[in-house]
């Protein structure tokens, strides 16, 4: 049975998943990019990125499994681009050039209608307006069978976390502070609904969190 999942989502250490102002220049958003410093040295990272080397160990552990058995994503529009309002035109494709990471089939919520497109490298962005249920079910009918992984950003989260559709996140707290941004957990009650942290993880570059629900 396929799962929906948060792998290697970073956050701060005062709990911010992005940082303010999001642009061009900065598509986590001013001081974001910082979180992910914990796996740009790992071998699977290196070879995403086509460049030979990199650690391995428990970090590289965690991006390699980020990428296991996964048949569909599902990304909010902030992930795919820093455009706002109505598309003005179909030129934006995404940050990743010609052939995203993906390699599957994602689902990008939004409100405005867009035709799907289709990258090289097996992945096609299709944009989803009627909600996170509707994005969900079609990746979760594209994926057959596979896990679904939920990519961002952090209010795309926390919507699936107040709804209790997110079965299992691993979070990476990086050792740095953001001081303002988009904040994962901020008036979210995880235990409430039903989160716990099942399993912790320690390294010199991020502490790793498995957060599940509860049957």
């Amino acid at each position: 049975m396929s799962k929906l999942s948060v792998r290697c989502f970073s956050i701060s250490l005062d709990g911010y998943g992005a940082g303010p102002n999001q642009d061009l220049a900065n598509p986590i958003g001013v001081g974001g990019k910082a979180l992910h410093e914990w796996m740009f040295g790992t071998r699977t990272f290196r070879q995403m990125v086509r460049q030979e080397g990199g650690a391995t160990g428990v970090d590289d552990d965690f991006v390699a499994r980020g990428f296991e058995n996964v048949g569909a994503w599902i990304i909010g529009r902030n992930m795919f681009g820093p455009i706002r309002g109505p598309w003005p035109n179909d030129d934006w494709k995404g940050w990743w050039g010609d052939n995203p990471p993906y390699h599957t089939p994602v689902f990008v919520l939004t409100t405005h209608p867009r035709a799907s497109l289709e990258m090289k490298g097996g992945t096609t962005f299709h944009f989803v307006t009627d909600g996170i249920h509707a994005a969900l079910t079609r990746a979760t009918e594209a994926g057959k069978g596979k896990d679904i992984r939920l990519g961002g950003g952090v209010e795309t989260i926390r919507q699936y976390l107040r709804a209790r559709l997110i079965d299992e996140m691993h979070v990476a707290m990086s050792p740095i502070f953001l001081g303002s941004g988009e904040s994962l957990f901020e008036r979210l009650d995880a235990p409430k609904l039903g989160y716990e942290c099942s399993k912790h993880v320690y390294t010199p570059y991020a502490t790793h969190f498995i957060i599940t629900k509860r049957a």
